[in-house]
């Protein structure tokens, strides 16, 4: 099995990414972490191979981790799992030595790819272990093993709409704050009922977060922001 540690400092978005690496064959989570602290204690405690590594981290960012994590000696490999896009923070984490960038929001099967790829790589670099040198052939299957595919973005469920998406990821990117589903009905112009039947998929496919806001009585308020691409 390859032991994964699953670093991103929302909770929620933690406990999604490891049940999509614990649907994986060979896979398993042994350890979330939301900070870089708790990610270099829990490397220190537990035998990890491979790292799923947010950028958006409170006490110092992901790329710079992954630096610090080669200064310390430690060799595990890293796969970068984070919103950042911009092309320095990119290269940033190519150059510290990560295998892998993956922009959310991504669906189940886009993170399967990644892992597979990586397994391949590992399976590859066993093969040749036990060789003082590499033939030309080998060192090809090295660095091909993770020339991924992306796969194709699902078709919306029947009854859903692109229009009807576009109009909820306006309001939403346009919000300072999150809105309930009454407020995304307010702002489109659809029911109710359609805002909460459209933000439950988004929520699903990870383009909108979900965030529970308690009062002092009654069932928790649901809000709702965009957190795919705009």
């Amino acid at each position: 099995m390859i032991n994964v540690l699953v670093v991103d400092d929302d909770f929620h978005v933690a406990e999604i990414n490891s049940a999509y690496v614990a649907r994986v064959p060979g896979f398993t989570v042994v350890g979330r972490a939301h900070n870089a602290a708790q990610a270099l204690l829990s490397l220190e405690r537990t035998a990890v191979d491979l790292v799923l590594l947010d950028h958006y981290l409170p006490d110092e960012t992901g790329v710079t981790l992954v630096r610090r994590l080669r200064q310390l000696g430690h060799h595990t490999d890293v796969i970068m799992v984070t919103a950042a896009r911009d092309l320095a923070t990119v290269q940033l984490a190519q150059r510290y030595g990560a295998l892998h960038y993956l922009v959310k929001p991504f669906t189940y099967s886009g993170l399967r790819a990644r892992l597979e790829s990586y397994a391949a790589l590992r399976r590859s670099l066993d093969e040749t272990a036990r060789a003082s040198e590499a033939g030309q052939d080998q060192i090809d299957r090295i660095f091909s093993a993770f020339k991924t595919v992306e796969p194709p973005r699902p078709a919306l469920p029947k009854g859903h709409s692109t229009a009807t998406v576009g109009l909820i990821r306006g309001t939403l990117t346009r919000s300072a704050l999150p809105l309930s589903a009454h407020e995304v009905a307010t702002h489109t112009g659809v029911s109710r009922s359609t805002a909460q039947r459209y933000l439950k998929y988004l929520e699903g496919v990870g383009h909108v977060r979900l965030t529970l806001k308690y009062g002092d009585t009654g069932r928790p308020e649901h809000l709702y922001s965009w957190v795919g691409t705009p």
